[in-house]
């Protein structure tokens, strides 16, 4: 259940000069999924955890990370008779929420957004046009203009985001007939106050980022051209720029003072609060079985080794 071992399609067993550069690898993570693991399983294991550090004040994120056509929407989204980590991760929320009703006043509120081509849009409301990334007094990023929703309903939810993801930017590509060709960030912002007047005006805010990013491709596999081409650079470029991040910050114990350049793209910078200091994150990593797709698997696998390194401090 921690272990995946990637074989190579290519590989004849009965080689024996290339017996020692074998391109085999076993990884170890913290939780391996198989084929038959439900919507239920994956969450429960991954994110189920993180929901009372949300409401305890603390960030927490989730990525969905892989080649294109693995199935990162429908861990994210999902069906409506299946739901994915969205639904499941605010419904516990607002139970949680609701249990400390008594004693706690709280808001939640929430917006969906696309990065596409390096540009920022409102899913709940596209006639907005693109939107800028601002830093406020006290450092954090913000979105100018972005719509935000108070809800406490998950049902209601669910509709704004299956309304939100039609507006996605999704277009064929040889490797998927609906390959999402943008990230797309869903923030929850839970804030919380004491009824008991003694405790004064201490506030309580908790974020929770979660992650769809759009697929990591190689134009051979994809058989992009011209504007799909521009596009999966964009995608590669700011992927890139996440690992390059996550590289530093899993390095940044060793010998040399890492520099953690979260400037590189608009989605390393509006993530910067959840990859260091007070955040838990957790990537989910899809790959696929296809013999065709080994190199894009062992690609993942290493991308999510890594990230597997990072050490927060608080």
């Amino acid at each position: 259940q921690q272990r995946v071992v990637l074989l190579d399609p290519s590989e004849d067993p009965d080689d024996i000069l290339r017996a020692n550069r074998s391109r085999e690898r076993t990884f170890v993570f913290d939780m391996v999924f198989d084929h038959r693991a439900t919507q239920e399983e994956v969450y429960a294991s991954t994110t189920k955890s993180l929901i009372g550090g949300v409401i305890s004040g603390y960030n927490a994120t989730i990525f969905a990370y892989g080649p294109t056509g693995t199935g990162k929407t429908y861990t994210m989204l999902g069906m409506d008779c299946e739901p994915g980590i969205y639904i499941r991760s605010l419904e516990d929320l607002f139970k949680a929420l609701e249990a400390t009703a008594e004693e706690m006043d709280y808001t939640v509120s929430m917006s969906y957004l696309e990065i596409y081509n390096e540009v920022i849009r409102d899913l709940l409301n596209p006639s907005s046009g693109f939107l800028d990334l601002r830093e406020d007094s006290r450092g954090s990023i913000q979105i100018a203009g972005i719509t935000e929703v108070s809800t406490t309903n998950a049902e209601e939810i669910m509709q704004l985001l299956t309304k939100g993801n039609r507006q996605r930017t999704q277009e064929p590509t040889a490797a998927n007939k609906t390959s999402s060709r943008s990230h797309a960030v869903l923030q929850v912002r839970v804030t919380q106050k004491s009824r008991r007047q003694a405790s004064g005006e201490e506030m309580r805010v908790g974020k929770l980022f979660m992650v769809d990013l759009a697929g990591s491709e190689r134009a051979a596999q994809t058989q992009n051209r011209g504007k799909r081409m521009k596009e999966g650079a964009h995608i590669n470029r700011s992927l890139l720029a996440l690992g390059n991040c996550i590289n530093a910050l899993s390095e940044k114990g060793g010998s040399r003072a890492q520099f953690v350049n979260f400037r590189d793209s608009k989605l390393t910078r509006l993530l910067k609060d959840s990859l260091g200091g007070n955040s838990r994150t957790v990537m989910i990593a899809h790959i696929s079985p296809a013999s065709t797709s080994f190199e894009e698997s062992r690609m993942t696998l290493i991308y999510a080794d890594r990230a597997k390194n990072i050490k927060t401090q608080v």
